[in-house]
């Protein structure tokens, strides 16, 4: 391939056409994922797949809970995180996955 034919694959791979195509281009990057039961992951995307089911690594996790204080009855937030080395999370629980900022 000549230096102009590289260009324009290279410009292929960087187009989004599909919803798939915006993870894709997020391979090897740090995302943020919102899951079903108020858990948060930030993570290096490594793979995915059309169901959504992705393998993250260098996550963090952050669990949200609610509790109401018996006595006064007042919401109180509280949060959990905990650093996981890789962890494959299944993707019927994904509400959303977000890429990284680009400038």
């Amino acid at each position: 391939m000549d230096a102009h034919t590289d260009k324009m694959a290279s410009e292929e791979d960087a187009t989004v056409v599909e919803p798939l195509d915006l993870i894709r281009l997020s391979l090897e990057e740090r995302v943020y994922v919102k899951l079903k039961g108020e858990r948060e992951l930030r993570g290096k995307l490594h793979a995915y797949d059309q169901h959504l089911n992705i393998i993250l690594g260098e996550v963090e996790e952050t669990i949200t809970t609610l509790e109401i204080d018996d006595e006064t009855y007042e919401e109180i937030v509280k949060t959990q995180k905990r650093v996981i080395p890789y962890l494959f999370v299944r993707g019927d629980a994904v509400i959303l996955i977000s890429p990284p900022l680009r400038k």
